[in-house]
């Protein structure tokens, strides 16, 4: 979605809101399973004194994969919006500020570099989440699997004093 930004762009004080579905094929990750609903975001972009700013919300509700467990998990979620928007970028290479072309913004690509940009590296059922005993594959949220664990094969000679001694 493009938003033609000529009318605030001369008037210092005006805002332009707006409000959009976000297209999730570029938001997909792996531990993105599915989408419940599209994202959507709303919000406004104010001219302070010459400055254009994008403020507002994107709400997601997601179908998750747990990155430790493998457990599927519901997420909502929602991001606040702060984001400087330049006519000139003397800066080029600053991600916090994006340019407009003319006086047209893509706020598509604004809104989905912001949700990428705020996702998780991890996504986790919960944040105690316990995950898969590497053995047996048991899920240990649910309870210890009762696997032996295995001694680090450098530390064995160790576990040989302690036998001598008992």
């Amino acid at each position: 979605m493009r938003l033609n930004l000529c009318k605030i762009i001369e008037m210092p004080g005006s805002c332009l809101p707006f409000s959009c579905e976000l297209e999730t094929e570029r938001l997909a990750c792996p531990a993105i399973k599915s989408f419940v609903s599209s994202p959507f975001a709303e919000g406004q972009i104010t001219n302070m004194a010459g400055a254009l700013t994008l403020t507002g919300t994107i709400k997601a509700e997601m179908v998750c994969i747990c990155d430790r467990c493998s457990a599927e998990f519901h997420c909502n979620k929602e991001i606040p919006l702060e984001v400087k928007i330049a006519a000139d970028l003397s800066d080029e290479d600053n991600p916090e500020i994006f340019s407009l072309k003319g006086n047209w913004l893509d706020l598509s690509d604004v809104l989905e570099t912001c949700f990428i940009l705020s996702t998780e590296t991890k996504f986790l059922c919960r944040k105690d989440c316990a995950g898969l005993c590497p053995i047996c594959g048991k899920n240990l949220d649910a309870g210890p699997c009762g696997c032996k664990k295995e001694i680090d094969p450098r530390l064995a000679v160790l576990g040989q004093l302690l036998d001598k001694n008992n």
